[in-house]
């Protein structure tokens, strides 16, 4: 019965959006674009505010609104990111095109083989028109950039590499309280293995010494969120260490530089991870990285972290093992403040939000000028 309603209410989700969509298409059909100047459209009418939950994709663009302001209708730059692309992005691709408008696209993530399984083709369709359709792309790491041209196709247009940023001003670190080791698995957990190899490791990093893990954000690995937090408390409880676990729930952009502030070490399990915004944010607050040494995290890291050796694999996602990881932790928590202090200065002189919305400002200034 649960199931039926879903679908139907999936179904009244859907025709309602595709009324919204229609009302929208109009609106910007009949609009003029703002001459002169520069107006950013970022594919979505509202961009939720710091007191909402929100994730890597959308926080970027949070950010950048702050220098421009998202203008759903008079826009005469598009701005799209693959991570939030909105369903009716071909409609929004061609009224851009009608008014002129440059399209830019900031390229995440794709899906293959090893961790979408079937089907992966037809989520990387509309992905790969988003990049034929641009006038310039934004790679978000040059991991990003090997694996978009792989499974999308190379882009037509101008590229280059940016990675994401981080507001080194809100998130800084704090003098340490005394406590127990604490580590952090940032973000949300999307796959259950994040949360599973991390259990593992903690069992044993809590046999060497006193520890805590705080798991951050929402279990989302099933479509029901429900059930995720069923099966996650479910492992909690399997593990030796459970009684020393603890859920942070989702968060918002206001809470994150506690939640970071909160912790001793950042616990990064996920396997070819393009460009995380978690450990920017956790560098920036001083915590070290460790994680698995795949995807576009040893980009970020550097010398900041520890990572556990992965190789590149499409095919099949290779999580770290947990002694790995566990000996990685021990290590890290050793050289603590010598990592900490390395993660902090990279943050601030690599990625800070600063320099990322400046480049935009030229970037924008190029095409719409």
């Amino acid at each position: 019965m649960r199931k039926a309603l879903g679908r139907v209410r999936r179904r009244a989700e859907a025709a309602a959006g595709a009324v919204r969509d229609r009302r929208r298409h109009r609106a910007i059909a009949g609009a003029a674009a703002t001459r002169p100047g520069i107006a950013v459209f970022y594919g979505h009418d509202r961009l939720p505010g710091p007191d909402e939950p929100a994730h890597g994709g959308t926080i970027k663009f949070q950010q950048l609104a702050s220098a421009f302001p998202n203008e759903p209708r008079r826009f005469n730059l598009l701005y799209f990111g693959s991570s939030v692309r909105p369903s009716d992005s071909a409609t929004l691709l061609r009224l851009a095109r009608e008014r002129a408008a440059p399209i830019v696209i900031n390229q995440n993530g794709v899906a293959y083989p090893g961790w979408h399984g079937p089907g992966w083709e037809r989520t990387n369709k509309p992905l790969a028109e988003l990049l034929r359709a641009a006038d310039h792309v934004v790679y978000q790491s040059e991991f990003c950039k090997v694996s978009s041209d792989r499974f999308l196709g190379e882009p037509r247009a101008s590229w280059e590499i940016l990675h994401n940023p981080v507001d080194t001003t809100r998130f800084t670190p704090e003098d340490r309280l005394p406590r127990p080791l604490t580590l952090l698995l940032g973000g949300n957990q999307y796959q259950r293995y994040r949360l599973e190899v991390a259990l593992a490791a903690f069992d044993l990093v809590r046999a060497e010494r006193e520890a805590r893990l705080v798991v951050t954000g929402r279990m989302s690995w099933h479509a029901d969120a429900r059930e995720a937090e069923r099966e996650a408390r479910e492992l909690v409880a399997r593990s030796r260490a459970g009684a020393d676990v603890a859920f942070t729930g989702l968060y918002t952009q206001r809470e994150a530089p506690e939640v970071y502030r909160a912790g001793d070490l950042l616990l990064h399990t996920k396997y070819n991870d393009p460009c995380p915004t978690t450990v920017l944010e956790a560098m920036a607050s001083g915590l070290p990285v460790v994680y698995s040494a795949s995807g576009g995290t040893p980009e970020l890291v550097g010398p900041a972290g520890i990572g556990v050796p992965a190789p590149l694999d499409w095919e099949r996602d290779h999580p770290p093992g947990p002694e790995e990881l566990a000996g990685a932790v021990l290590e890290a928590a050793e050289r603590r403040e010598e990592l900490a202090a390395e993660a902090r200065a990279r943050a601030v002189e690599r990625f800070d939000l600063t320099g990322w919305i400046e480049r935009h400002r030229q970037l924008f200034t190029e095409l719409v000028g």
